[in-house]
């Protein structure tokens, strides 16, 4: 894990990006976090550009508190996307929804964790520790049961084969960039992310770029009511 994050907690601080678009709960969460030893640096987010804008400046954070109802962030695509940004580093997703499905889902998309909103500060906190220990957090007494739903079933395991670049490449084209743009944003040939945007068609079993859109939107339209 990062910068071995126990031993932070002790000796250095952490650092936490909190990233909500409801003050009042960022306030909390900064509360609860701050519970958890001297010295914690907590950056705060109130819409998917600025998480992604603070991940990409804070290459030393130890863990993301992630909200999905921001505005920018389409249910659980923004977690596949935040994903591609830095897969090592932690994200507990926060939810005011703690149904089975949900939490399962996030668990299987790179989430780390998962915290409900209605989380009492000592219950935030030991899922927190948890985390930073290197293990995965789940709500207590929560069956986290299968996947009733074959498309979403076969577009998660689609999701898990790609790699940290094809991810971010993939939340790009979500955005509606052009091959140039991501090239350009991520500092490489245009060739490069032609060769990315082939691999992640054919990853995600689509003809195009649209088609992978629609079919990423899939996994934020079932998520975007949850969150």
């Amino acid at each position: 894990m990062r910068g071995c994050a126990v031993r932070k907690l002790l000796v250095a601080g952490l650092k936490f990006v909190v990233a909500d678009d409801h003050p009042l709960f960022r306030g909390a969460l900064k509360q609860a976090l701050s519970g958890l030893g001297d010295a914690c640096e907590i950056l705060e987010a109130g819409d998917f550009d600025s998480v992604k804008e603070l991940i990409s400046a804070n290459v030393d954070a130890d863990l993301v508190l992630l909200d999905l109802t921001m505005p920018g962030a389409s249910g659980l695509s923004g977690l596949v996307a935040l994903r591609g940004l830095d897969a090592s580093l932690p994200t507990i997703v926060v939810s005011a929804h703690d149904d089975p499905e949900t939490i399962r889902r996030s668990l299987e998309l790179g989430a780390s964790g998962f915290i409900p909103k209605s989380a009492s500060m000592d219950e935030i906190r030991q899922a927190v520790s948890s985390v930073l220990a290197g293990g995965i957090h789940t709500p207590p007494g929560v069956d986290l049961g299968t996947e009733g739903d074959p498309e979403i079933s076969d577009l998660i395991h689609r999701l898990q084969t790609l790699t940290p670049q094809q991810s971010r490449v993939l939340g790009m084209i979500a955005e509606g960039m052009l091959n140039k743009q991501i090239a350009y944003e991520l500092s490489v040939s245009e060739a490069t992310i032609k060769a990315h945007v082939s691999a992640v068609l054919q990853k995600l079993g689509v003809d195009s770029r649209t088609q992978a859109v629609i079919r990423l939107s899939r996994i934020g339209a079932d998520a975007a009511g949850a969150f």
